[in-house]
């Protein structure tokens, strides 16, 4: 497994990639990986020919009350991960590789962007969108893969995408749960276990709102969603939500009355423990 950490060499390997054809799938993380960063490796694995993983811990997506130097980072551990599951090559540079001295653009993705996420974390997703794009660019991939976990970060890039006609295809994989429906984030790390325990309430809310939309079709309304997730985030004591949502799918605005006919609702929620701060979302389908 090769690690790479300039943009000259990551460059280097790109323009060989381009001139041979290769399909290259791009995994970008921001490292101390647990198994729903694997999952993405192991789909890109199967689909693609070379699949480069990116570990790098982006400062602009950090607000100025979030704490950058307190996110959990394990460069040794992760790369022993990811030579065991055959990457190619990790591409793990610093950040003043990426934003060098005099550095001052920006990506700013309109719309999907403003909602839940860009208003408790203005200018995130402006970090977000900047860093993706760079690392398209460096890397030149094929296809880049994502969690669904992270799902208003997907819709903010699959946007930029479409929008700056980036070439390649954007690939969105299942969120992997712990048995007891965890999602698993590098964050689950800062939970105390009583906090670990009261974090499951995320989970509950969405499945109590899943049930009533699979269960009760005149009951597929925002406000009625979002009320049920409500009611059973307030039966946990230690629990403090940013927001519960049930939007529509691409655009993310709030839904209020009936869902239309043949739209689907992605139902998310950010809630904090502590000092812990945990999102998680449910995507239900027209049909389901």
């Amino acid at each position: 497994m090769q690690l790479i950490q300039t943009n000259a060499d990551i460059i280097t390997q790109r323009d060989i990639w381009q001139h041979k054809g290769t399909k290259v799938g791009l995994v970008p993380t921001m490292g101390f990986l647990h198994e729903g960063h694997l999952s993405l490796v192991r789909t890109a694995q199967i689909e693609n020919e070379l699949v480069v993983v990116s570990i790098f811990v982006n400062p602009l997506q950090f607000g100025p009350k979030e704490d950058l130097s307190r996110y959990p980072r394990d460069l040794n551990r992760d790369l022993a991960l990811l030579e065991k599951e055959g990457v190619s090559l990790v591409f793990n540079p610093s950040p003043e590789e990426i934003y060098p001295p005099g550095f001052d653009a920006s990506v700013e993705i309109g719309g999907v962007s403003a909602p839940l996420e860009g208003v408790i974390r203005p200018g995130h997703f402006r970090g977000v969108a900047t860093v993706v794009a760079k690392l398209f660019h460096l890397v030149g991939p094929s296809a880049a893969y994502f969690g669904q976990k992270d799902a208003q970060q997907v819709a903010v890039i699959k946007k930029m995408v479409r929008d700056l006609n980036f070439p390649l295809e954007i690939r969105v994989i299942p969120t992997v749960r712990e048995p007891d429906g965890l999602a698993l984030s590098s964050r689950n790390i800062f939970l105390s276990p009583q906090q670990r325990s009261s974090a499951l309430i995320l989970y509950r809310a969405l499945q109590a709102a899943e049930t009533t939309w699979r269960k009760y079709p005149t009951e597929r309304k925002g406000s009625t969603l979002r009320q049920i997730m409500t009611e059973v985030i307030a039966t946990e004591p230690e629990a403090r939500p940013d927001y519960l949502s049930a939007a529509d799918p691409e655009t993310l605005q709030e839904y209020e009355g009936p869902i239309p006919a043949g739209k689907g609702v992605l139902l998310s929620l950010a809630v904090r423990f502590g000092t812990t701060r945990l999102i998680d979302n449910f995507l239900l389908e027209a049909d389901g």
